[in-house]
């Protein structure tokens, strides 16, 4: 009797939690949780949305970082909204879209790669963890189309290759490899102006940082569901980076010095004009 008890357990082991979930808890995952009736069809759901978020490399590895506003409809919704995550040590994902559901992702995504460690006795692959990232976005897919679309942006140290790589993805799920640099959410178009003209190959960490911070200033100045550096209260982007070592997050008193310098300069270029 315990042997063939032992024997069931093994068959239904799986180095996938997501999978997990959908065979024997289907209910707890983020995509099958059931909409609040809206007055009306043609009535928009009114829920917090994260925007902004600017990936790129630089020499020895990848830096994502995002703002801190959460917006719904013309309310800013949060100031102080987190959307750059680590996925696990080699690895961060950055989330624009349903602010609800994007954070329940991430969190089962977290779960998912420390699930298949525990299981497998080693970490999943950069090409295996963006290939599950995808997977449980094309899950969301009944979600998009009613306007609970997530967009996240993923990046990691590949130690294999010894390099960092960034993936983008769009609402079904689909995977594209970025080679230099990409944003995603409302100021996106912004911000990667912006990276188009300070981004350069072979980036220092810290050069990097600064092109990141500037970026998502730029991306502020043209779009109000985007929160800039904001000193008074002392509210500055996430930033992770993440190279052989593994994943960082630079500190916030690093980040006050980065945007000072680069209100700083900006002020003095209006006075001098």
């Amino acid at each position: 009797m315990q042997e063939s008890t032992a024997n069931q357990v093994a068959a239904n082991a799986t180095s996938s939690f997501t999978e997990h979930l959908q065979r024997d808890r289907p209910e707890l995952l983020p995509n099958n949780r059931a909409l609040p009736v809206g007055p009306g069809p043609a009535t928009p759901l009114q829920v917090p949305h994260a925007t902004t978020i600017v990936a790129m490399s630089y020499a020895g590895g990848v830096l994502m970082a995002g703002d801190r506003r959460a917006t719904m409809g013309n309310v800013i919704a949060s100031r102080h909204i987190e959307k750059v995550f680590p996925a696990d040590q080699y690895s961060v994902l950055g989330i624009a879209g349903t602010a609800g559901i994007a954070i329940d992702l991430t969190r089962l995504f977290q779960v998912e790669l420390e699930h298949y460690e525990k299981i497998e006795g080693t970490l999943l692959s950069l090409d295996g963890k963006a290939n599950r990232l995808g997977a449980m976005i094309r899950g969301n897919l009944p979600m998009a189309l009613q306007g609970l679309a997530v967009v996240p942006l993923f990046a990691g140290f590949d130690t294999t290759a010894g390099v960092g790589r960034l993936f983008s993805y769009d609402v079904t799920g689909g995977r594209y490899e970025e080679r230099e640099h990409h944003t995603v959410g409302s100021g996106s178009v912004f911000a990667r102006g912006a990276l188009k003209k300070l981004w350069r190959p072979n980036l220092t960490e810290a050069e990097a940082v600064s092109v990141a911070v500037e970026s998502l200033y730029d991306a502020a100045d043209d779009d109000s569901a985007t929160g800039g550096p904001d000193p008074v209260r002392q509210l500055w982007p996430v930033v992770y980076t993440v190279n052989r070592t593994g994943a960082r997050r630079v500190p916030e008193s690093e980040l006050a010095t980065v945007a000072g310098n680069i209100i700083e300069a900006r002020s003095s270029a209006r006075r001098e004009a």
